[in-house]
This record gives C-alpha cells, sequence and structure tokens, in this order.
C-alpha cells in the first residue's frame, strides 16, 4: 500500500525533490500548495513523465478545445500495457481519474500529479499500478482552466487563482455526458469509448455551508442500474470512506447539500444523479462513476493532500478488486442487453423516510438580514457543534418504462440529428433499406408539454406528459433502427425515452413537434362547433359533459373552442407527436 502522507511530510519531500526532478513537481507543490499553475505546466509535464518512465507512462491529446489548446491525458501502467489494445488484451482494469471538469475547482490536477509522481518514484514495487491502467486527465476544462484570475470561486478558500467553471463556450462539461454539445464532452466520450474505463472519478470541490466533514464520495451503481454490480459501487464507496477515515478525514456519503437553501436543520436528501452528470453517466454504461467533492472551506493544502489520499485510495482498491468488477461489468452488459420488454427505471428518489444523523457543523444563528431582507446563516468556525438532522437516504425507483422488445425507430428527417448522438456514445443501430409499410409500433402523444422560460446550456428543455400507444405508421427508407438488446440499452433509453430526464426531447432537441404550427381562427372555430353540435349528437354530450365536470375548461374560452378544432379534419394529426417511434420486432 502507498502509504499515507501528512501535509509537512508531502512538503518535506517537495523539497529534494525539486533539484534532481524539477520537471515532476508542480508549481502548487514548490509553492507549499498555495498556488496552481497554467496548462502550460500541464503540457510539460505530462511530456516529463512520458520522457522519465518510458515503460510506464505515455502522454497523449485526445482532442482540441474551442480556443486551440490540446487536451492532454497521461496513461500510466508499471504493467506496460499503454495502449487501449494492450489493455483489452491483458485483461487489464482501467481507471479513469478526471480532474478540472470544473477548471476552479482544481484540486485534482495538483493532487493526480503528486500522487503519479508518488507511486512512480516513492515505492520500489508496482504498487496499484501494476496490475491496472491509469488514465489522468488533469485538466478537462481546460479552456475555463486559462480563464484564470482571483476570486473565480468565490466560495472557495484557495489556491491563490484558478480557472474558471464552464467552458469557452459557456458550457459546464459536468450537465454535458448525455447531450455531449460540446467538442471537449465529444472528445472525453471518443477516450472513453476506447480505454472503457471500469471506473470514472470526478473530482471536484463542492459549495456549500461551514462544517467540520472535509471531503464527499458518491459512488453509482449504487442505489441505480445493475443490480450485481451495485456491490463493486458499494466496495468501492465503503472502502475508500474507510481509508480516509483512518488518515484522519471526515468523509460523507452524500453530497452536503441542504433541503432548504442556508437552512442546516433542513437536513440532506440522497439521491442518484441523471446522467448530464459523470457519475450518473457510467452507471448507465454498466460501470462505475465516483464523484469526489472536497470542502470549498478547508484551505488548498488540506484538500489537495485528501485528495491525493483519495487518488491512492480508489487505484488501491481497483487494483485490488478490478479484475473481478471488470467480470461483474460484462456480466452486466448481458444482462442489460436481456431487459426487453421489462421494466427499467427512468429515474430514482428518495423516499418521505428519514433517519437522524449526527453532522459535525459549527454553531450558528439565523438572522434576518438588513443586506437582502431574508434569514442568513452566520457559522462561528470557532464552535464545531454536533447537529442532528433528518437525513433521507432510502432510494427507490421514480418514472419507470417497459423497454420495447425490438427497439426504436427514427424517421428520415431526423435521423442525423439522432445518429450523430448514438456515435458520440458507440451505441449500435443501423440505416433501413426499405420502408415498413404499415408497420405496427407504439406512439407517444403528449398529454401535456412544459417549456422552460429559460435557455438552460443553450436549450430550452421541455417537460412532456403522455403515454405509449399501439399504432401504425409507414417508416420510409433510410430511417434508423436502435435495437434494444444491447450493453447499453440504459443508456439508449436515457436518450430515446422522451419522459427520461436527459433525453433528447427533454433537451429540446424536438420541440417543434410539440409547437402548434397551424390554427382556427375564433370565427371559424365558433362556426365549426355550432355545426358539429347540430349535426353530431356524440359530440354535442361529450361537450357539455366536459362542460358540467371541468371548471378549468368551462372558464377557458381557448380549451372550449380547441375541443371542436381537434374534432376537425384540418387538425394536425402530427402535433404532439414524439417523432420516435418503438417497435415490439426486429426489422428486416
Amino acid at each position: 500500500m502507498i502509504r499515507t502522507l501528512a501535509l509537512t511530510t508531502l512538503l518535506a519531500c517537495a523539497a529534494p525533490a525539486l533539484a534532481a526532478n524539477e520537471p515532476l513537481t508542480t508549481l502548487s507543490e514548490r509553492s507549499g500548495f498555495l498556488k496552481t499553475g497554467r496548462y502550460d505546466e500541464v503540457i510539460a509535464l505530462c511530456d516529463a513523465f512520458a520522457k522519465r518512465y518510458p515503460d510506464a507512462v505515455r502522454c497523449i491529446d485526445f482532442g482540441t478545445t474551442p480556443e486551440g489548446r490540446p487536451m492532454k491525458a497521461i496513461v500510466a501502467s508499471k504493467g506496460g500495457a499503454l495502449t487501449a489494445d494492450a489493455a483489452r488484451g491483458r485483461g487489464l482494469p482501467v481507471t479513469l481519474i478526471q480532474g478540472g471538469i470544473h477548471a476552479g475547482e482544481i484540486d485534482g490536477k495538483d493532487a493526480g500529479f503528486l500522487a503519479l509522481r508518488q507511486i512512480l518514484e516513492l515505492e520500489a514495487d508496482p504498487g496499484p499500478l501494476g496490475n491496472q491502467v491509469l488514465l489522468f486527465v488533469p485538466v478537462f476544462n481546460v479552456d475555463g482552466h486559462e480563464r484564470f484570475g482571483r476570486w473565480n470561486r468565490p466560495n472557495q478558500n484557495g489556491p491563490e487563482q484558478m480557472g474558471w467553471r464552464t467552458t469557452a463556450e459557456n458550457f459546464n462539461l459536468n450537465r454535458d455526458y448525455v447531450k455531449a454539445d460540446s467538442p471537449e464532452m465529444q472528445a472525453m466520450l471518443a477516450l472513453v469509448n476506447e480505454w472503457d474505463p471500469i471506473a470514472t472519478i470526478d473530482l471536484h470541490v463542492t459549495d456549500g455551508a461551514k462544517f467540520e466533514h472535509d471531503i464527499s464520495i458518491q459512488v453509482e451503481p449504487l442505489h441505480s442500474g445493475d443490480g450485481e454490480l451495485r456491490k463493486a459501487g458499494r466496495v468501492l464507496r465503503e472502502g475508500v470512506i474507510a481509508d480516509l477515515a483512518k488518515q484522519g478525514s471526515l468523509p460523507l456519503a452524500f453530497y452536503p447539500s441542504f433541503v432548504d437553501n442556508d437552512n442546516p436543520a433542513s437536513g440532506f436528501i440522497d439521491g442518484v444523479p441523471t446522467p448530464r452528470f459523470s457519475h450518473g453517466y457510467f452507471p448507465l454504461r454498466n460501470r462505475i462513476g465516483m464523484l469526489v467533492e472536497t470542502h470549498s472551506w478547508k484551505d488548498y493544502p488540506t484538500r489537495v493532500r485528501i485528495t491525493r489520499n483519495t487518488v491512492i485510495a480508489v487505484l488501491e482498491h481497483v487494483a485490488r478488486h478490478g479484475q473481478a468488477w471488470r467480470k461483474l461489468a460484462r456480466d452486466a452488459d448481458g444482462r442489460a442487453a436481456n431487459l426487453a420488454g421489462k421494466s427499467v427505471p427512468l429515474d430514482y428518489i428518495a423516499t418521505d423516510k428519514a433517519r437522524t444523523v449526527d453532522f459535525r457543523g459549527y454553531a450558528y444563528t439565523r438572522t434576518p438580514s438588513e443586506i437582502s431582507g431574508a434569514s442568513m446563516t452566520r457559522y462561528d468556525d470557532s464552535k464545531p457543534q454536533i447537529w442532528k438532522v433528518p437525513l433521507r437516504d432510502e432510494i427507490i425507483p421514480g418514472r419507470s418504462v417497459i423497454a420495447p422488445r425490438g427497439g426504436y425507430l427514427v424517421p428520415p428527417v431526423h435521423a442525423a440529428l439522432v445518429a450523430r448522438q448514438l456515435r458520440i456514445h458507440a451505441i449500435g443501430f443501423r440505416t433501413l433499406a426499405s420502408a415498413l409499410v404499415n408497420a405496427n409500433v407504439e406512439t407517444f402523444r403528449a398529454d401535456k408539454t412544459t417549456f422552460t422560460p429559460v435557455s438552460i446550456e443553450g436549450h430550452q428543455r421541455l417537460a412532456i406528459e403522455g403515454k405509449w400507444a399501439q399504432d401504425t405508421q409507414t417508416i420510409v427508407s433510410g430511417a434508423l433502427f436502435v435495437p434494444i438488446a444491447q450493453p447499453k440499452l440504459r443508456l439508449v433509453m436515457a436518450i430515446l425515452e422522451p419522459q427520461s430526464s436527459d433525453s433528447l426531447a427533454a433537451w429540446g432537441d424536438f420541440n417543434n413537434a410539440f409547437e402548434q404550427k397551424e390554427y382556427m381562427e375564433a370565427y371559424v372555430a365558433e362556426e365549426v362547433a355550432r355545426d358539429m353540435l347540430t349535426r353530431d349528437k356524440a359530440v354535442k354530450a361529450e361537450f357539455e359533459h366536459r362542460l358540467k365536470d371541468d371548471a378549468e375548461f368551462a372558464k377557458s374560452p381557448q380549451a372550449r373552442l380547441e375541443f371542436f378544432a381537434r374534432r376537425h379534419s384540418s387538425w394536425d394529426d402530427r402535433f404532439n407527436l414524439y417523432p420516435v417511434f418503438r417497435t415490439h420486432t426486429v426489422p428486416k
């Protein structure tokens, strides 16, 4: 095991290393972990590690940012498997450790370089890199990293200067895993597709209240995803938390964000993240995702030390269990491919069941603010205090959907959009060479649509209520068929089920289908209504029933006229029709 190092020991190790091995130390280390370097340091260190350890380290470019900077990754393995094919050939687990997805939260970069150097230099035996491959991305959000300045993270205690949360295009990369709008995310997913890491570790710094806990570790699958693979997620989470506790940290197994903003008494809710987030995304691929959040009010030397300890702990657990986890993941791939016709959760929720936990906070008061007028919390961090607060951590499936038995059909008009998305995630599909005439399919029609009033990540999101129903459609040649029987079934459904939280529909890619384009003038609708009421007794009876039993309908002139417009031959039968269909058979 790589021995735990206290901060004073880290600094003592740094001093003699500077003269002999200057290229392998960071500005952060040389400054006593008060500063962090610019991106040119990442480029130089990537090359320097590879030159110093040519049999154990490769430096690779895996993408280019919108501002033209190279995206660097270090591949490290004392087993010598420095290509994806070699790692697969030898059956080695791959661990992806990712720093700087939010480039102001840069602990992971400096901690990762420190951990890597210590593994390579300070241990005579192969250590945790003897039977696994480390794929280390020091900075994911490179352009954001170079938007450098003081107070870019106003709630964070150091370093002296840091990068920015979002990319040059103002994308939040940790909202981009499924939609993959940014070139950076597309490059990252290509790297993931190439190397297929068993575990991806996403290193962050949380905002939030002042308290004693210094890090939180969240892992999925644990509440979500494949049932057997959850066992691996639990072993990793509990193992890392135990290691950190032994090293003097106060780790949490949930994200410490209050139920009511700024109110400690409200307690906490655990949950499963949606797949726009890293640790919500990877379980849909039957792989492990970990979110690491050090606490922003701890100073930078402390946070780097704890993040370094986390990196080492993760690598040691993957070294110990990675082979077994790879088998669990492969078996999970097979189980996922057999979920056709079965219920698959689209999201997860916490129940109302709460337990009281002892949370290590500080004394605080809540009083009206003379600035904002709202109640505000004032912490006294000279007075540690145990908060006895509720935690809701019983997690169950929320909305579930029966998976189609065959797959999804995407008409040619949307084939390019969907195909692009599927290729990014390495999801299988094919293009139909001939039409499917009067095919038996399922179609989804929206009963209610709610557009967000403001743009989110450059999209106007859409919430849809409705249901799938049997229908007949003619699907012309050039349509896509996306089979459900594939390892990434959960990811397929996350992208193509309209009520999934991060689907193409939810991100507004099909908004046109839910916008009414043709309409009937009110005076025309009045004439049509009178004619229908005179000639159709069934329509008259239904209208009168709605007037009597539906108060909202009765007081809405628009709804009353639409009642008749929908029954007229001019009504657009494609309005509110989701433009992707489900099939229970596999087309030839």
